[in-house]
């Protein structure tokens, strides 16, 4: 697997008073050490974080049970609109980046969207509690379908809670790993604790949901269960601005998009002109010409956009009049070398989140066809995924405490795994996941079959235990894979490019979302054709859900393949 080196950060390095790494208070003064940032200020993100995700996985984890159950949506319907808001909730955070990285910064675009989030927050709701607002139960077998005023509410209320997740997403992760120092050794080797820690947060609010909440709403009502979620997230804005006096703040850079587009048009006006050797390349004598980055170091590939940093003698002329659509610093152009680098290993994580996507559809669906009693007590299917979370909580410290230091002693690395390595061990264990899936779908049709349960939608003798297994493995590939990716993209990622690129790797969870929405369109297409029932029917009886769960084990094992070849090409970014 690729070996991505941890390189030193040279430039600044800090062990005084003040931090080296360009961080300020919230009046933008440099700011000391000393009382401010490292752990001291992570309980108040951490604790916003779990909030925010219990909102969040309070809708999400039964959302195709509420669309099933109370909005009288088929299942492959169903299944298609939460993959599509899924989806959605991880590209809005483009939008929220931008804003951060080019203006406000990542606290107050963390502030602002968490509003939108509670204002949907409370939509939602009133769509769950208000009898206008939703379809009457149905009557037998007949269901009622929603009006478009019914659909208008609770659509409009799901889709600002995915616009508000848009300014958190991306924000939060990078606004936490912003109070550790990345001048200061000791500092450094602490911001790779806070991303497992991190992770951990989000889990332990998607505990609370994935039981409590989930149960809640089954048996108290939905109204309460989306309400319960609302609270929280106002907690989780008090939480966030709790913490304000000890935050390290990072100044917005400017737009990143614009600075893409002034390298890309300066080496095009320059198609002509050869770049010369680095030295001959125009940088900014002292500090960086981009608010808040530090420098970066030249690096020999892509040279065609070196033509955009190359001084042509007209220039050397007439330097004062520096134009940045037609002359740019050797660190600008490093900026667009560094995306167009981790444009292959972002490209071949999203199968994973295609999977990933399954534990909140087609796993939920399962488990609706399996027996759900346990002795007199009946488990909501989409509560399984309490195993998901349950196996997060006990990977990170596994990970953490145990892993890391037992690995560092063999390969010599501050966090023993490099992220590359510990994203492509989750893909493995992603395919095992799906395997998992699918051997117990084989399982529960032969008993179908022998019990001659065929034609009828009930579900069959068998446990809905027997799906633990895929869903915690589906949590330790989590560990790995995201985890990994939230260190990837942050530690790799330019200075005043790190909010984007947090975006960037949540995309790959949107487009995995949309990839699952498009495969069962595909799937639905070509298997029900000729009056067939498909792999995925209503009836899941009389349906082949296993095939549908193998030819994603298969997609991952050919995606596995071309990570190991992108990952073991890569080659990290140098700061001076």
């Amino acid at each position: 697997m690729g070996d991505l080196e941890e390189q030193p950060l040279l430039e600044n390095v800090s062990n005084g008073e003040f931090t080296g790494d360009g961080s300020v208070d919230i009046k933008g003064n440099p700011i000391k050490k000393a009382g401010t940032g490292n752990w001291r200020a992570c309980p108040f993100i951490l604790g916003n974080e779990c909030c925010e995700r219990l909102a969040y996985y309070g809708i999400s984890t039964n959302l195709v049970t509420y669309l099933t159950k109370k909005l009288h949506e088929g299942n492959a319907f169903a299944a298609s609109s939460v993959t599509t808001w899924a989806g959605t909730c991880y590209l809005t955070p483009l939008i929220g980046a931008i804003f951060a990285d080019a203006y406000w910064g990542r606290y107050w675009t963390i502030a602002v969207f968490s509003t939108i989030y509670f204002i949907g927050m409370g939509t939602l709701t009133l769509s769950a509690s208000v009898p206008i607002f939703k379809p009457p139960p149905c009557d037998g077998s007949v269901c009622p379908e929603a009006t478009p005023a019914q659909y208008g509410v609770f659509f409009l209320g799901l889709y600002l809670i995915a616009l508000g997740t848009g300014g958190i997403k991306p924000c939060v992760s990078s606004f936490g790993a912003d109070q550790f120092d990345d001048t200061d050794p000791a500092e450094r080797i602490q911001k790779g604790s806070f991303f497992n820690w991190f992770y951990f947060s989000i889990n332990i609010g998607a505990l609370i949901s994935s039981s409590f909440l989930v149960w809640v709403q089954d048996n108290w009502g939905w109204g309460l269960g989306f309400g319960i979620p609302t609270v929280f997230m106002g907690l989780a804005i008090i939480s966030f601005f709790s913490g304000t006096p000890l935050y390290r703040f990072q100044k917005p850079g400017g737009s990143p998009l614009v600075r893409v587009c002034q390298v890309v048009v300066a080496s095009i006006r320059k198609w002509r002109v050869v770049p010369g050797d680095s030295s001959q390349l125009y940088e900014v004598e002292k500090g960086s010409a981009i608010e808040g980055s530090r420098k970066l170091e030249h690096s020999d590939e892509l040279r065609f956009l070196d033509k955009a940093a190359t001084i042509t003698e007209a220039e050397k002329k007439e330097i004062s009049l520096y134009n940045p659509w037609r002359l740019v610093t050797v660190t600008q152009v490093e900026e667009l070398k560094i995306l167009v680098r981790m444009f292959p290993i972002w490209a071949t994580t999203i199968v994973f989140s295609a999977v990933y996507a399954q534990m909140s559809t087609m796993f939920v669906e399962q488990g609706t066809v399996l027996d759900t009693t346990v002795g007199s007590f009946t488990i909501p299917p989409a509560s399984l995924s309490t195993f998901d979370v349950v196996s997060v909580i006990v990977w990170v410290p596994i990970y953490d405490s145990i892993l890391v230091p037992l690995v560092r002693s063999f390969t010599g690395k501050e966090r023993g795994f490099s992220e590359l390595q510990r994203m492509g061990i989750g893909l493995v264990i992603s395919i095992l996941a799906m395997v998992a899936a699918a051997c117990l779908e084989i399982w529960r049709l032969a008993i179908a079959k022998q019990e001659g349960l065929i034609d009828q939608p009930v579900a069959v003798p068998l446990s809905i235990l027997w799906q633990i297994p895929q869903y915690f493995l589906i949590g330790a590939a989590e560990v790995f894979t995201f985890i990994g990716q939230l260190e990837f993209f942050y530690d790799q990622s330019p200075d005043a490019m790190r909010s984007l690129c947090s975006a960037f790797s949540l995309l790959t969870t949107a487009l995995g979302n949309y990839l699952s929405s498009f495969i069962l369109t595909l799937v639905t297409y070509f298997t029900t054709k000729g009056g067939n029932p498909g792999w995925i029917p209503d009836n899941l009886n009389q349906g082949h859900l296993d095939n549908f769960f193998w030819l994603l084990a298969g997609l991952s094992f050919a995606n596995l393949l071309v990570y190991v070849v992108c990952a073991s090409k890569y080659t990290s970014k140098k700061a001076t």
